[in-house]
């Protein structure tokens, strides 16, 4: 082999190792950028639904907010509700089914409790399963990302829809009145009530939701109800709703 053309080949061989070394940092980000791309309908997989544009029918509801892509890619979900076995008068919407994250990690709750508080976040309302999901959404995210909880705080909440969503639900124990949630469930009524009550509707969801629980062994008959600043410094659960639990059964004027 003659000395030019050793050298041209030497400088192929170079040329071939330059290009392939440029392209490898984009090759790596193509395979990294693979599960990613494919992981991002996660949430909506994960209550059983399928990622479309919203144009399309769906036989469920539309829930925001779990898929990728732009706006009118939407989770087409059933949403189905919790089984609460017969209680009637209310109906319990799952951590799926509002597209809940795993919590970190949970400690089991040992019934029947002894105790029951109400709560309000004092935060924007909901009217309809969409707009509460993205507001549990918020809540968890806040609960879990802000505050350094393992879950969402309460044990439920509850939309001005009339309906009851599932948080740390029945079987584990809440982060939602300081001393207290190794002994009591918390409802909290999604919403700021301090100049105004919750509509009937969801009042009614609350009071049928502590009925189904003491009809379920959850909650023990002779449970005492409180509002959370009956236990700790606080403004919770507002105004008003708290005068208004003051009527309801089993309210107590005794501290726990």
């Amino acid at each position: 082999m003659s000395k030019n053309r050793a050298c041209v080949l030497i400088f192929v061989v170079i040329g071939n190792i330059l290009e392939l070394t440029m392209l490898i940092p984009l090759i790596f980000s193509c395979i990294v950028a693979i599960p990613f791309a494919a992981g991002s309908d996660a949430p909506c997989h994960n209550i059983g639904g399928t990622c479309q544009d919203d144009h399309l029918h769906c036989s469920g509801s539309y829930v925001t907010g779990l898929c990728s892509g732009d706006a009118h890619r939407r989770c087409c979900s059933s949403h189905t509700a919790v089984d609460i076995g017969g209680c009637s008068g209310v109906k319990i919407y799952s951590r799926d089914s509002w597209g809940a994250r795993r919590p970190k990690s949970f400690s089991t709750f040992h019934t029947p409790a002894s105790l029951f508080f109400i709560h309000h976040t004092a935060g924007h309302g909901c009217h309809d399963f969409n707009s509460c999901a993205h507001t549990l959404r918020g809540i968890q995210n806040y609960h879990m990302d802000t505050r350094g909880w393992d879950d969402i705080g309460y044990s439920f909440l509850v939309g001005q829809d009339g309906n009851v969503y599932e948080g740390r639900g029945w079987h584990h124990v809440g982060a939602h009145t300081q001393g207290y949630n190794s002994r009591g469930f918390a409802a909290s009524f999604m919403g700021n009530f301090m100049t105004h009550l919750p509509n009937a509707a969801s009042m009614n969801a609350v009071k049928a939701l502590i009925a189904c629980g003491v009809q379920k062994g959850y909650i023990s008959p002779s449970y005492h109800l409180y509002g959370h600043r009956d236990v700790g410094s606080t403004e919770c659960p507002g105004d008003q709703l708290y005068k208004e639990i003051q009527s309801w059964p089993h309210y107590s004027h005794t501290h726990p």
